[in-house]
């Protein structure tokens, strides 16, 4: 029996993950695009998180520019940002109010991105040593 309804819904996805610690769940399913995908409870608040890459040191402008375009055409649930140094991949959700069909729909939409961004994105990841 699951202790949470994040887990409850991690289960009934069938996602593979690894809770590694208390209410800290680590997301590694590679077939769903979800490997390194971290969902924390975090009372009010279920945040679900990935990071992408570092920042580069060049071509940062494009980078920028091109995420604010994802995150108004492609990104459904969550947005690309940036902290410390990384561009990262983040969502919240309220714990209280959040149902299986919203816990499932930020997955599906951090899967999507993860797997159709990654070539976009990557291009970045090779100019950081130009």
């Amino acid at each position: 029996m699951a202790d949470s309804k994040i887990e409850q819904y991690l289960i009934d996805l069938m996602i593979t993950y690894q809770q590694v610690e208390n209410n800290l769940w680590l997301l590694d399913d590679e077939e769903r695009s979800l490997q390194g995908v971290a969902v924390m409870q975090a009372e009010p608040l279920v945040i679900i998180r990935a990071e992408i890459m570092d920042a580069p040191k060049s071509h940062l402008l494009e980078l920028y520019k091109k995420l604010l375009e994802l995150n108004a055409s492609d990104i459904i649930h969550g947005a690309y940002a940036l902290d410390h140094g990384k561009i990262v991949l983040i969502d919240t959700l309220q714990y209280e109010t959040m149902d299986y069909e919203d816990f499932r729909a930020s997955l599906d939409s951090f899967s999507m991105a993860l797997a159709d961004h990654y070539p976009v994105l990557s291009k970045f990841r090779e100019k950081q040593g130009a």
